[in-house]
């Protein structure tokens, strides 16, 4: 469904950043990220406009972490990973087997989401490094 809401800088902003970002921003780090240069943007537009985006299919969220809602301006099937130690949200592009996607379901499938939980390479890494350094 698209919107016939008329063009606004700031609505304009908050989309760019979602494009922009691959770390699946929060409504707050959104805000963060353009209050210097939008000063009258309040918190609750940001809100509005997520939920906008959501219902015209131009946003989805990804999942919450740390008590926050992570979104994603990149909307085609695509699945996430989310480390449990520091809350990184990567896009991986995996490839489901169509049976999987096309299989027998009770009903017709409009949307899927598939995330992976576990720790990022970085994490990994600091704890094997923190583990030889207590050897």
């Amino acid at each position: 469904m698209e919107s016939t809401r008329r063009q606004s800088k700031k609505r304009d902003a908050i989309r760019e950043i979602l494009l922009a970002s691959y770390d699946h921003p929060s409504v707050e780090e959104i805000y963060r990220r353009l209050k210097p240069d939008i000063p009258d943007l309040s918190l609750g537009t940001v809100y509005r406009n997520l939920a906008l985006f959501r219902e015209e299919g131009k946003a989805m969220s990804v999942a919450t972490v740390a008590g926050q809602e992570r979104f994603d301006g990149r909307t085609h099937p695509h699945a996430h990973f989310i480390c449990e130690k520091c809350g990184r949200v990567d896009d991986v592009d995996a490839v489901l087997p169509e049976t999987l996607v096309t299989g027998e379901m009770p009903g017709e499938v409009r949307s899927w989401a598939l995330t992976f939980y576990g720790i990022c390479r970085c994490c990994a890494a600091d704890d094997n490094k923190n583990n030889k350094e207590k050897i």
